[in-house]
């Protein structure tokens, strides 16, 4: 029996990474009742977050089972080691059971870290980790993001001001080491040669990116985002914060969400905050998106460099095919041989997540 690569679906959001999937498991498609999907987006991980996450309704995930959708609650941390943990399971779980898993989703640096491995960062003793959740609520976040600017100014260029649970890791590594993050990631003087903390370390990656035109991506991204608007995303994100999420809650961090809860502290009306909150969303996820294609092209190269497969697909007639053809498929209804997938590598230079 051939055995297929795990296949690695990424893309910018809205670019139609749902809709491939449903094409490639159609009725009387070669993958028809085989797929099972684990989920690459970090916030369709937070339950009750459905409409500004665009998650798969409960019609297509009856009909393509999907993983790591609604594991948590919007107040709890899903860490990059929660998702590959996670992932790890739900693959050998799906292989295990005779179908095939395809792992879809956009949050870069999660990915990264399933295909190339998870490093290993230095334990914290608790000591470290409650002198500094006691500075943070002493002192405030800027003092610690003064005291990791001087010692690790790369780390602290990149955290968000209002993301306190990764201010506080990199400062406890910072305390506990005396360096700085990067130096424990793959690449970094420490992390170098790490093994991959997960049990799939030497299965076969495939990392499949799906590209589309990019004038056609931003049409696609305003349509998105004017129909989550029309299918009641203010109402989403106002019984959040009614029952008490706000800006410091994990979740509501996620774009579709962060812009109503920065716009509510300004008193606008109803109608006015409805606008303003969905030209806003439009304009992040637009950025975001660029983010995302250069992120996944410093995946693919760091992938590439370390032997594994990369396979690029354009958005168009056939798109479907030439999936089902990668995962072995062909045109046909059963697999047909082909080459092992490269395994997955054990660490990797690179960039860093956007």
């Amino acid at each position: 029996m051939t055995q297929l690569p795990i296949i690695v679906l990424v893309g910018a959001t809205a670019s139609g990474k749902t809709a491939l999937l449903e094409r490639l498991c159609a009725e009387g498609a070669p993958f028809e009742g085989r797929i099972e999907v684990v989920s690459a987006d970090a916030m369709q991980a937070y339950r009750g977050m459905d409409i500004g996450t665009a998650k798969p309704g409960y019609a297509l995930r009856a009909r393509i089972p999907h993983h790591l959708i609604d594991v948590c609650e919007p107040s709890e941390q899903f860490s990059v080691g929660d998702f590959v943990r996670l992932a790890d399971l739900a693959i050998i779980d799906i292989l295990a059971r005779g179908r095939v898993p395809v792992v879809a989703g956009g949050t870069g640096f999660y990915v990264r870290n399933l295909v190339l491995g998870l490093p290993t960062v230095p334990a914290v003793e608790r000591q470290t980790r409650e002198s500094v959740a006691a500075d943070l609520a002493r002192l405030g976040p800027s003092a610690l993001r003064l005291e990791l600017g001087s010692g690790d100014p790369v780390s602290a260029a990149r955290i968000h001001p209002n993301d306190h649970y990764r201010l506080c890791r990199a400062v406890e590594i910072l305390r506990q080491t005396g360096r700085p993050l990067a130096d424990f990631l793959p690449g970094g003087p420490a992390g170098a040669g790490f093994p991959a903390a997960d049990p799939l370390t030497g299965r076969g990656f495939t990392l499949v990116e799906y590209r589309r035109n990019r004038d056609e991506l931003a049409l696609r991204i305003r349509a998105r985002v004017e129909a989550m608007f029309a299918s009641g995303l203010a109402t989403e994100v106002a019984a959040f914060m009614e029952a008490g999420y706000g800006k410091d809650s994990p979740g509501m961090k996620a774009i579709g969400y962060s812009e109503f809860i920065e716009l509510a502290e300004k008193g606008l009306s109803p109608d006015a905050l409805i606008r303003e909150a969905r030209e806003r969303v439009i304009l992040d996820t637009t950025r975001y998106a660029k983010r995302q294609y250069t992120f996944f092209r410093g995946l693919a190269r760091d992938l590439a460099a370390s032997g594994g497969e990369v396979v690029t697909i354009e958005a168009g007639p056939g798109d479907a095919e030439a999936l089902a053809a990668i995962l072995g498929a062909g045109t046909g209804s059963s697999p047909e041989p082909r080459p092992p997938a490269p395994l997955r590598a054990s660490g990797s230079s690179g960039p860093s997540a956007p």
